[in-house]
C-alpha cells in the first residue's frame, strides 16, 4: 500500500453499461464503465439550486467485484464508488489524451433513489472472491469445494429473522 495514494469517494450516474473483460489467458478479468457526478450548488441570488459542471470519470474494478458490477450494474443507476484515482494516458490521433480513473475498492447502489437486496455471491470453491473454475459436470470436485457448497445451501436455506412472522415466534415458545 502507497502512503501517498489519492483516495476518492465518488456519488453520481453511470453513464454507460458496465463491460466486462474476463481474465483471458492468465489475465485478470476487471470490468470498466463510465459515471458522471455532478455538483449542485445553491445560487443565492436567485433562491433555487442549480447544476454544476459535470464532471466524468472511468472507473475499474478487479476479480470478483469485477463480475458482480457487471451482474448488478446498468446505465443509468445511482452509485457510490470508492477507490484510488489514477490517471490513463494513451497516443491518439490528436495527440496525446488522459483520462480520470478511479481503482474501485468499494462499490454499491445509491440507496438514496431506491431500494436494493443484497445477495452474497457464492464461488465454488467456497473462499470469497476466488475466481475458480467449477468442475465439468461428472468431473469430482474438491472435497473442500464440496463443503463449501453445502454451507452456503445451508445458508441460504435458513429463514431471515426479519421474514419470520412474530406471532409464529410467540407460539413457538
Amino acid at each position: 500500500m502507497s502512503t501517498n495514494e489519492l483516495a476518492l469517494t465518488l456519488v453520481g450516474w453511470l453513464g454507460a453499461e458496465p463491460k466486462h473483460y474476463p481474465g483471458v489467458g492468465g489475465a485478470t478479468p476487471f470490468t470498466s464503465f463510465r459515471m458522471a457526478s455532478t455538483r449542485r450548488v445553491f445560487d443565492r441570488e436567485r433562491g433555487v439550486w442549480t447544476d454544476g459542471r459535470t464532471e466524468w470519470f472511468t472507473v475499474k474494478c478487479w476479480r470478483a467485484a469485477a463480475r458482480n458490477v457487471a451482474e448488478s450494474l446498468r446505465k443509468g443507476d445511482p452509485v457510490v464508488v470508492h477507490g484510488r484515482l489514477s490517471t490513463d494516458e494513451w497516443a491518439a490521433p490528436e495527440g496525446t489524451r488522459t483520462t480520470l480513473v478511479l481503482d474501485a475498492i468499494a462499490i454499491g447502489p445509491d440507496l438514496s433513489y431506491g431500494t436494493a437486496r443484497f445477495a452474497r455471491t457464492v464461488h465454488p470453491d467456497g473462499a470469497a472472491g476466488s475466481e475458480a473454475a467449477e468442475p465439468a459436470e461428472g468431473e469430482p470436485g474438491d472435497e473442500s469445494e464440496e463443503r463449501g457448497r453445502r454451507a452456503a445451501l445451508a445458508l441460504l436455506a435458513e429463514p431471515d429473522p426479519q421474514d419470520v412472522d412474530a406471532g409464529a415466534l410467540a407460539s413457538a415458545g
